[in-house]
């Protein structure tokens, strides 16, 4: 993801890359410079302007939330991919909002933001419906289920308080009760992201989809997110916040998105 963003940003005249970190050994990326992450801090330190720096992190939690703590400690805007995190980290990056705008989300794909309002609507108005949530990624993704399809069923159960627990895959005799809802993970080649909603009841059946064709739309909403956030007030927002606002929907002044689930990204 880290290649994706650089690889995006060279594409707009609104951001420009001013550096990178990467855990693995890399010696630049469409001509950006990558370095180690030690070499963070004096990134950050050297930033012409820090009101409108933001750093863009997919990493993995303990990455982040260190990545996000020095972005606070030098008055630098942050924005993050990852999911994944245990309750101390929720509360490092609180803290961290508290000096400075973060958004956060599980996707970036503004299909994604599309489909969970959609979902949320649908799930309102079948009541009682059989539920089951699908994804699909690349055989390298580490997590199951996906950081968005965490999200998607916490969506579901907030409109449901009826479904009280998650089944995970089915084996044996398994027979479907009617306060689960379903969640099921499939690997295969380099598929870059399925989610499959499906709903049914009634002799009804509603099937909703979103397919990513590659990476780079979660790139390319990231970069969206880094310039909504630039100049910001410090606190805690969401990536609904930058749609609603492109939308001319009223911004509250903060939206908070808590999501899990570990999305195995590389380090930037």
């Amino acid at each position: 993801m880290g290649g994706e963003v650089i690889a995006a940003a060279t594409e707009r005249s609104d951001v420009r890359v001013v550096g990178a970190v990467n855990r693995s050994s890399v010696e630049e990326v469409d001509g950006v410079e990558v370095s180690q992450p030690a070499a963070f801090s004096t990134l950050l330190s050297t930033a012409a302007d820090h009101e409108n720096t933001v750093v863009v992190d997919f990493t993995a939690p303990s990455a982040t939330v260190d990545y996000a703590s020095e972005a606070a400690d030098h008055g630098v805007a942050f924005v993050t991919g990852t999911t994944g995190f245990d309750e101390d980290d929720e509360t490092a990056l609180q803290e961290a909002s508290e000096a400075v705008p973060l958004l956060r989300a599980s996707n970036f794909s503004r299909g994604i933001a599309a489909l969970r309002r959609v979902v949320t609507a649908a799930v309102r108005a079948v009541p009682g419906y059989d539920v089951e949530v699908t994804e699909t990624h690349h055989d390298g993704k580490r997590d199951a289920p996906s950081g968005t399809a965490e999200t998607i069923v916490e969506d579901i159960e907030a409109e449901r308080s009826d479904l009280e627990t998650r089944q995970h895959g089915r084996s044996g005799f398994a027979p479907r009760e009617s306060t689960e809802v379903g969640v099921h993970a499939r690997r295969a080649g380099d598929i870059s992201g399925e989610h499959e909603v499906l709903l049914a009841g009634d002799d009804n059946v509603l099937s909703l989809t979103h397919r990513a064709g590659s990476r780079r739309v979660f790139a390319a909403g990231a970069l969206d997110a880094a310039v909504w956030l630039a100049g910001r007030d410090a606190g805690l927002y969401a990536f609904d916040d930058v749609l609603d606002t492109a939308a001319g929907v009223e911004e509250d002044a903060v939206s908070e998105n808590t999501t899990t689930a570990d999305d195995g990204g590389d380090r930037q």
